[in-house]
């Protein structure tokens, strides 16, 4: 599909990378395709966002609302307030045709921006949950796009705008995608890939290790262990590996997830929407510890869905202690047959072609009413 070499397209996206990387692929595939994509989010987001394939990223201020004092409220409405009037102006300079709201609260100076001004707007959601800011801008929005088939909490007048279209995933993601899932012999090497989000997750580091000096012998000698974890855990966490006779790289990143992820036969992670992503567009099994405090919960909605689908198991934080955890694993790890079968479901509902759909989705709002992309379809 296809959209005239001036069309223009703003991006707001929220400051984690869970929201700046979807954003940032979908700006890619429209700067790929001729259409001029720039990213529009907070100091936080900025630091994901720039140096990204050239992309203008550019900041506002912005402040969230959730859980918050009142004096940290009139703050925050104070930024929100700022940001707005920056975007406004923003927006004004870069003339788009289209504003496209990935969530989180530094989207939403943007996307109020985008309104007021009468720009055409739409909206992406990462999670099973549509989160408070895309709430917000779902009524008046001309096209929203969900990563889950099932999405929670869409405004009955948003429900006929919506299109199933995939999370975006890392190039690199999409590459590994066609690997087979690595085959466990009697006496085979067992890999378990443990990520925690951008900062390692404090529960992993003290209930992993305990969990896997509980397995049997047999089962242990052969695991190979890759865990991400805080800085300030490394030393406690290599420790106790040894303890427990179990062989394991610790880091607090590792640059080649993706493919660690091919050649594992378990993850074992937190619930964000782009490693939800990621383990469903390879395909492999996981074993999903929503975060409790996320906010609306969306972590469970998340792990609910992968769960559903037969791709993984979801344990929450409060019944994560390491003889579950070691129950799980040993069931698992004595019946590979069940982790083919989850990986096989989990690549069934994996999308790695997101990215392309949702350029499609707004190239479309691109088009004048009445008129047709190069596929013979009606704007």
């Amino acid at each position: 599909m296809n959209a005239p070499r001036t069309a223009s397209v703003v991006l707001a996206a929220g400051g984690t990378g869970g929201h700046v990387f979807p954003a940032v692929a979908l700006a890619s595939e429209l700067e790929r395709r001729g259409i001029s994509a720039a990213l529009v989010t907070d100091e936080r987001g900025s630091a994901h966002g720039d140096g990204a394939g050239g992309i203008d990223v550019h900041r506002v201020q912005a402040g969230g609302l959730l859980g918050k004092g009142v004096f940290a409220r009139v703050k925050s409405v104070s930024a929100l307030a700022l940001g707005t009037f920056q975007a406004r102006g923003l927006l004004k300079r870069i003339g788009p045709d289209v504003v496209v709201g990935f969530g989180g609260y530094a989207s939403v100076p943007t996307m109020l921006a985008a309104r007021m001004a009468g720009i055409k707007t739409a909206i992406h959601e990462q999670n099973a949950i549509l989160g408070r800011a895309n709430r917000m801008m779902a009524s008046k929005a001309a096209a929203i796009a969900t990563s889950f088939e099932e999405t929670s909490s869409i405004p009955a007048d948003a429900a006929s705008h919506v299109s199933h279209i995939g999370m975006p995933v890392r190039p690199a993601v999409a590459a590994v995608r066609d690997r087979d899932f690595p085959g466990m012999e009697p006496e085979g090497q067992i890999n378990v890939l443990v990520l925690g989000g951008s900062q390692g997750a404090h529960v992993f580091s003290e209930i992993v290790p305990q969990a896997l000096g509980l397995l049997p012998d047999g089962i242990r000698q052969r695991l190979r262990v890759t865990q991400q974890c805080r800085p300030e855990d490394v030393q406690e966490t290599e420790a106790s590996f040894r303890e427990h006779h179990v062989e394991a790289e610790i880091g607090t990143f590792f640059a080649d997830v993706p493919e660690r992820l091919a050649g594992t036969h378990l993850l074992i992670s937190r619930s964000g929407a782009s490693t939800v992503a990621e383990v469903l567009a390879v395909g492999r099994p996981s074993i999903l510890v929503p975060y409790p405090y996320a906010a609306d919960d969306h972590q469970s909605f998340n792990a609910h869905a992968v769960a559903d689908a037969g791709g993984g198991w979801l344990m929450p934080q409060a019944a994560f202690d390491p003889s579950s955890l070691a129950a799980r694993l040993e069931s698992l790890f004595s019946l590979p047959a069940t982790l083919e079968k989850a990986a096989a479901s989990a690549r069934a509902v994996g999308r790695a072609d997101a990215a392309d759909g949702l350029a499609d989705m707004v190239t479309h709002l691109l088009l004048p009413r009445g008129g047709t992309d190069s596929r013979g379809n009606a704007a």
